[in-house]
């Protein structure tokens, strides 16, 4: 089988490699699931270019997110059969319950082999049914960035109708995040350097749009346009964190979820104290989550938003597409075009 690999030489996308690999057989508890579809993450970037990340061992897969068809099942796995379309959780190993430092290690593209391969095998118990009305392309993008944002605002914020959600940026956590504000009723505020990103974030349904570069004090006009955001998913970080507080409700909830604008953060923790704020750092979710809100995301027609699709043979300029920043929503590697 084919299968794109971290090189030695890691710092850019041009460390991957395209190998052939032997084909994998399932153990007791596998499923071998042959991949049509692999979503990137920002996290894949800083993997492979080596932002606040440690060499991956050379050979390394990379890739959480992908979506595919069960073509061969290990002994004693009766969950899934061969045909079945499913996904895989982020952490192989976190089924249910809080996040523990033994499901560190089952993280796809970083702890184990990815989904940038024709073929890839993973814990049957891990693996979550694609419905019907997602094509493998937009099923591929759910369990990282649709799932953070459901953790985020559901699970953590307990969102509901009425509310205000601030979300930074256009990337894939963002934009699901406003799709699912609008989805249970909520406005929602999105944030970007880009007048044209905005129109699109407007067109998607974002309430109001606010160009960070030409109102650097976003924080205050958040506040005062809404009244304060209820909930807020927090992907800048350093550079942001302080404007989001500035932005937030009386006791707001704050999923902290990504470091976009760097590490090292300073704010002033009275900030926090004075309106009650909740801060909860979010790292992906488990599979019983992906589960749940897989079935919202069908019950409710929403659809993945996709920038750009690459074949497989072009997986390192996926990865140049999504560090230049100019995307909306996800960008997707798609197994079943043009492959090398």
């Amino acid at each position: 089988m084919k299968a794109w690999e971290i090189g030695e030489r890691q710092g850019s996308a041009d460390s991957l490699r395209l190998v052939e690999r032997p084909e994998p057989e399932p153990a007791p508890g596998e499923a071998l699931v042959r991949i049509r579809a692999s979503a990137l993450n920002y996290r894949d970037h800083m993997i492979i270019n080596l932002i606040d990340s440690a060499p991956k061992t050379a050979g390394r897969i990379p890739l959480s997110d992908g979506a595919g068809e069960v073509v061969a099942v290990g002994e004693g796995v009766d969950s899934v059969r061969p045909g079945d379309r499913v996904m895989v959780s982020f952490f192989t190993g976190w089924l249910d319950g809080p996040l523990r430092p033994s499901h560190f290690g089952t993280d796809l593209g970083g702890g184990r082999d990815g989904t940038l391969a024709e073929l890839a095998l993973f814990p049957a118990a891990s693996l979550v049914a694609v419905p019907d009305s997602l094509s493998d392309e937009e099923a591929a993008c759910l369990p990282c960035a649709a799932l953070t944002a459901w953790v985020s605002l559901v699970e953590f914020g307990r969102m509901k109708a009425g509310d205000t959600v601030l979300l930074l940026g256009t990337g894939g956590v963002s934009i699901f995040g406003l799709q699912f504000a609008r989805m249970m009723g909520a406005d929602a505020v999105v944030t970007s350097s880009s007048d044209e990103k905005l129109a699109r974030a407007r067109a998607l349904g974002a309430t109001h749009g606010i160009n960070y570069v030409r109102d650097p004090a976003w924080g205050r006009t958040v506040a005062g346009k809404t009244g304060g955001a209820d909930l807020i998913i927090e992907t800048g970080g350093a550079a942001t964190l302080a404007q989001s507080i500035e932005a937030a409700a009386f006791n707001a909830r704050i999923a902290l979820i990504g470091m976009l604008g760097g590490v090292g953060i300073e704010s002033d923790p009275l900030a926090l104290i004075w309106k009650n704020l909740h801060l909860k750092g979010i790292l992906v979710g488990s599979r019983r989550s992906l589960e749940e809100m897989t079935k919202a995301i069908a019950q409710n027609g929403l659809r993945s938003v996709i920038d750009r699709r690459f074949p497989f043979a072009e997986a390192p300029a996926a990865y140049r597409h999504l560090a230049a920043g100019a995307h909306v929503g996800k960008v997707v590697i798609s197994h079943d075009t043009a492959q090398a």
